[in-house]
């Protein structure tokens, strides 16, 4: 699922010919602040936000991964709220961020469910996954 779907043939003087294609092509497009999904639908959700605030959206950071503009703290807000919502009782949800423009810790306070456990990767361990899990009690009423 992305808000996005669009092709864009990007400069890149690595590649074959001096450019290559990005495609973003979902199966659904929606944006992750208000799914178009039941509550409690999924046993697994993978939540993948933008990361960046400083990065264009224009350029090939913000094209392929998309940018968080003004408020960006609501939207993940938000974004953690819907995939609560969306999560069956018992369900996990499986939280990835780069920490290259804002630390992690920032991000966790945007929800009151703490992850069971993390895992850091990457050249530079600035790639962060988290793993929360829905207890029953927290399953809607």
């Amino acid at each position: 699922m992305d808000k996005r779907r669009g092709t864009h043939e990007l400069t890149d003087a690595s590649s074959p010919g001096g450019s290559r294609t990005l495609v973003v092509a979902p199966d659904v497009v929606a944006d992750f602040t208000a799914m178009p999904f039941p509550d409690e639908s999924f046993r697994l959700v993978v939540f993948d936000p933008p990361h960046f605030t400083r990065n264009g959206a224009t350029g090939w950071i913000g094209l392929k991964y998309g940018t968080l503009g003004d408020g960006w703290e609501d939207v993940l807000r938000r974004g953690f709220a819907e995939c609560f919502r969306v999560l069956g009782p018992d369900g996990v949800l499986i939280f990835k961020w780069c920490a290259d423009e804002i630390p992690l810790s920032r991000i966790l306070a945007l929800t009151p469910a703490k992850p069971l456990f993390g895992h850091r990767s990457g050249k530079q361990q600035k790639t962060h996954w988290a793993a929360f899990i829905k207890e029953a009690s927290d399953a809607l009423s």
